[in-house]
């Protein structure tokens, strides 16, 4: 009975301990919501998305310094005829943690935006247009690093006309017709 109760106890805490684990690499990482940003056709604009990155975790910069570290990437799907163009991703803080302690890592922490270039074709109708995608990182904190996670990312862009860009009329002569 007592190795019955021992062996219940144990398996109760180990998963308390894998569900606490679970918990803390789940709300590792998130997403501001994002606004609507207006873009006029045929122009690039820039989008800037914010992430929030909880208290007592880091994530790999994109540009980490060791090749096996995995860097946070943010993957985006554009509906037809928007083309998403330059992604910029703000420098890494340079920092060491205890398990590494005479090795400084490039990480963010806290809060920190990505810009993203949006080009709607010019003949993109008038309208608004969800992207969606997903950020790819690999959470940790001072003790242990989390298996990777996709946090998924949504946000709308208004396309608009824009400045002249309606129908011209053609040019009329110098000359006076009758």
């Amino acid at each position: 009975m007592k190795s019955m109760l021992c062996a219940c106890s144990l398996l109760l805490s180990s998963a308390l301990a894998l569900s606490q684990d679970l918990a803390r690499s789940k709300a590792s990482v998130s997403m501001v919501p994002a606004g609507t940003t207006s873009i006029d056709r045929g122009k690039p604009g820039t989008v800037e998305l914010q992430f929030r990155v909880a208290r007592g975790f880091h994530v790999n910069s994109n540009q980490p310094k060791q090749e096996y570290l995995k860097k946070t990437e943010l993957k985006l799907d554009a509906p037809t005829d928007i083309v998403i163009g330059k992604t910029t991703y703000p420098p890494g803080e340079d920092r060491s943690f205890p398990f590494a302690p005479d090795e400084k890592l490039s990480v963010y922490t806290g809060d920190f935006a990505i810009a993203v270039t949006v080009r709607p074709l010019h003949s993109v109708l008038p309208a608004k247009y969800a992207i969606h995608g997903f950020l790819k990182y690999q959470a940790c904190d001072n003790a242990a690093c989390y298996p990777p996670k996709q946090l998924p990312v949504m946000f709308e862009v208004k396309v608009t006309k824009g400045q002249g860009q309606g129908k011209k009329n053609p040019r009329q002569s110098p000359h006076v017709h009758s």
